[in-house]
């Protein structure tokens, strides 16, 4: 099956929240409540949450704090966070829906549009938009409104797997966690293939049109400033480190980029994105990952730019035959120069 190629979709304007409640426990005693929260939330430093503290916005164990103080092992914080505004974001229509069987909700997402709610998120998300839908009554609910089975990253557009039932989002979820390019896992039963397009810098020129290369450059974790830690590609020698597989196949050379096809053996953070900077050619536009696969100091996970495309997906439902969706793709990669 295959999603119409479709107009642009409207934009959700950016809007104040109204809000939200964040609760931590405390595991181990700490001699700073703005030192604990500067470690837990990085995008702020101790005198952000000092002032915090000053605006009554923390409560310890039921009771508000307004200065800083040590904390004890089991303590419980809360930390009312004011409304903020979320940026602007594409808006869901029933153009997006690839399939639908009442259970499993395939959808083709637009680039820009988170899927839950992280990185100064809440309500402006996919999740949130099909919570509208069902409450609305534009889709049908059955025991559970449809909620998202992975993620995409906020510019990756392209297939989004949800389902309604619990047992359908557990299956699925198995079965992406454990897919291959295409071999199926004797033992369970299922089988899951996985295809992106993207753009990306100039590859080599002896990667021949058609010419495919697998990357299995391990995934791991490495230091930050902004956020502490970071997926990368892995440190030599790093016993944390997630082995994974990209197979990259050149379809296309353009004036300063290729088209590439990445199908994906495993599922590791940001996978395509370090796996085309490792090689030397990071997706175009890519403000956070640089070649050889580290990255940039000053840039987020969330800083979009690249273009990445969940394009086809092969899975298998708990009930049914294989099923084979397309999601087409968008316009930056389908015109040259683009």
């Amino acid at each position: 099956m295959s999603s119409e190629k479709a107009a642009a979709e409207p934009w959700l304007p950016a809007a104040l929240n109204r809000g939200h409640a964040y609760r931590d426990r405390v595991d181990h005693p700490a001699h700073s409540t703005a030192a604990f929260y500067a470690g837990r939330y990085r995008h702020s430093d101790q005198a952000v949450w000092i002032e915090r503290l000053a605006a009554g916005e923390i409560w310890c164990n039921g009771q508000q704090l307004r200065a800083d103080a040590p904390l004890q092992a089991g303590d419980r914080l809360l930390w009312h966070r004011p409304p903020w505004q979320e940026a602007a974001v594409p808006v869901l229509s029933e153009r997006s829906i690839v399939f639908d069987d009442g259970d499993l909700l395939v959808l083709n997402k637009p680039s820009g549009l988170p899927v839950l709610p992280a990185g100064g998120f809440l309500n402006h998300t996919l999740l949130a938009q099909l919570q509208g839908w069902v409450t609305a009554g534009r889709i049908c609910a059955m025991a559970d409104q449809p909620r998202p089975v992975h993620r995409l990253g906020r510019f990756t557009s392209g297939l989004l797997v949800c389902a309604r039932r619990s047992e359908t989002r557990a299956w699925l979820s198995a079965q992406l966690r454990e897919s291959t390019s295409g071999a199926a896992d004797a033992a369970s039963g299922r089988s899951c293939r996985k295809l992106y397009r993207a753009l990306c810098q100039t590859l080599p020129s002896e990667w021949r049109l058609g010419e495919t290369r697998a990357n299995t450059a391990a995934i791991g974790r490495r230091a930050h400033p902004l956020l502490g830690q970071i997926w990368c590609a892995a440190e030599p020698g790093d016993p944390a480190a997630l082995p994974s597989r990209s197979d990259i196949t050149l379809l296309e050379r353009r004036a300063a980029a290729c088209l590439v096809e990445v199908a994906i053996a495993t599922g590791r953070p940001h996978q395509i994105r370090i796996h085309t900077a490792a090689i030397g050619a990071p997706l175009l536009g890519d403000p956070l990952y640089r070649a050889g696969g580290l990255a940039d100091s000053g840039s987020l996970p969330g800083a979009g730019g690249y273009r990445l495309h969940a394009h086809r997906l092969e899975l298998q439902p708990p009930v049914g035959g294989v099923l084979q969706l397309e999601a087409a793709l968008p316009e930056a990669l389908t015109v040259q120069g683009q």
